[in-house]
């Protein structure tokens, strides 16, 4: 694996570069996946649809990855700043390649004013990520957080099945359950916990100020996601939980932008 790090280490960019372009190929790819007969006919909905489907298949393939991580090597958790392997390496880089062609897909599609909020996020992943791959510090850091992919994979296939109007069906009513409890126990705890490392160690670590400005920022945007999340799936009258107008239209949207 050595060969492999000094690689990626040697073209940091060209490599975030070459996983933008594979995950673009994917979303090529499932566009000839059948998608429901109203989403495709609807543009933006068929859009959504699309980059939901890249963003599960990047959380599915990086939520198991960061957690077989954190497990062949969980002093990382204690270390995040100096403590990575060449596989941690590799999965942060992939993860940035992903998000690069997220945003490029939004902007592309024309969808920057209302994703916003998307490349709000995006923009600051990015910086965090980019300062790993550059100084090669906080990559363990950054494989701790990738922990909160575990849970959107939940939160991308809620997403997917209310575009489908598939609100009543079972698969949806079993994924709301596990999605709760994946957010407070993989998004919640991973960004608390790391947001009390950097307060804790903030005189040793570099750019202590700017990491906790990032986590104290991104913990504010989830907790207000979790609240509309609890409040959609749990506390909201039936009727109103199905119904598709544009209200349901905007809470999908921020509910997706969540991290990722």
């Amino acid at each position: 694996m050595e060969p492999l790090r000094v690689i990626l280490q040697k073209y940091p960019t060209l490599s975030v570069l070459v996983f933008a372009v594979a995950f673009r190929l994917v979303h090529r790819l499932l566009r000839d996946l059948p998608i429901p007969k109203h989403v495709e006919q609807d543009k933006v909905k068929s859009w959504r649809w699309r980059n939901l489907t890249v963003s599960l298949v990047h959380s599915l393939l990086t939520g198991p990855w960061a957690v077989l991580c954190v497990f062949s090597s969980p002093e990382m958790t204690s270390q995040i700043y100096s403590s990575y392997t060449t596989v941690d390496y590799l999965l942060v880089c992939i993860s940035s390649g992903y998000f690069v062609q997220d945003a490029a897909d939004i902007i592309l599609s024309g969808q920057s004013r209302a994703s916003w909020e998307f490349l709000v996020h995006h923009a600051m992943v990015l910086l965090c990520f980019m300062y790993a791959i550059y100084s090669h510090h906080y990559v363990g850091g950054t494989v701790v957080a990738l922990l909160v992919e575990v849970n959107s994979v939940f939160l991308h296939t809620r997403l997917l099945l209310k575009l489908a109007s598939a609100q009543d069906s079972g698969l949806y009513r079993v994924n709301k359950y596990i999605n709760l409890v994946t957010y407070v126990t993989f998004r919640l705890s991973t960004q608390f916990y790391l947001t009390w490392y950097i307060v804790q160690h903030f005189h040793a670590l570099d750019h202590a100020a700017f990491f906790l400005f990032t986590m104290v920022f991104m913990n504010g945007m989830i907790l207000v996601y979790f609240q509309r999340l609890v409040h959609t799936d749990f506390l909201r009258p039936k009727r109103r939980a199905v119904h598709c107008g544009k209200d349901s239209a905007a809470s999908n949207s921020s509910a997706k932008f969540v991290y990722d």
